[in-house]
């Protein structure tokens, strides 16, 4: 738990220069230009209208960045972004990113089962100790918000579905693009209802 905690802090510390760059080179302008046919699936503003995609509104500008130059370099597998992000220059991402960043978030509604919320809000406050599993809320703060310098994503109004199949895709390692393998030695150890529980606490978090 301690080196995964230093960890953590070390990653937090290597993006803080990059991180600064994102916005203050941006044209948020251009990137809403840009954007336009990522609305299909994300929303005109970022708010996704279905499950299987995520909301970007809201969403650090740092993460973002990081998440579209690995999809369009093919450091990322993601069958729906094939060829979505060809010919996208690094600051046409930038641009993008920007834009995302600058809308107001969903703000989402968490199933109210008492049992599913309590667990949701104990993992993501608490962790569990016992399983290794450090609180989520040390990377993604208290409210969901997500720590820009770090390039830690927001998850506050996230969609449930999404968050589900991130966390899975994390554990099975078929999504392997975190830095020191962070998210997928703590999906590993995630079980279904802890998924669950966590995507509905998240998705009515801010």
């Amino acid at each position: 738990m301690r080196q995964l905690l230093a960890s953590l802090i070390m990653l937090m510390a290597a993006w803080n220069a990059s991180a600064a760059d994102t916005v203050t080179q941006a044209d948020t302008d251009a990137g809403r230009e840009k954007a336009q046919p990522c609305a299909a699936c994300h929303g005109q503003t970022g708010i996704s209208p279905s499950g299987l995609f995520p909301n970007l509104a809201g969403q650090k500008a740092s993460y973002l960045v990081k998440q579209l130059e690995e999809i369009r370099d093919g450091e990322r597998k993601v069958p729906q972004m094939t060829g979505q992000l060809d010919g996208f220059s690094d600051q046409d991402i930038r641009n993008v990113a920007a834009f995302y960043a600058e809308q107001e978030p969903a703000l989402g509604q968490a199933d109210p089962d008492e049992a599913l919320v309590a667990h949701g809000r104990e993992l993501y406050r608490a962790g569990d100790l016992e399983r290794g599993l450090p609180a989520c809320s040390a990377c993604h703060t208290p409210t969901g918000a997500g720590i820009g310098s770090a390039a830690y994503p927001a998850l506050s109004g996230q969609k449930t579905d999404y968050t589900i199949a991130a966390l899975k895709a994390f554990a099975e390692g078929s999504r392997d693009n975190d830095p020191n393998a962070i998210m997928r030695d703590i999906a590993a150890k995630l079980s279904e209802r802890d998924m669950n529980a966590l995507a509905n606490y998240v998705l009515g978090l801010h």
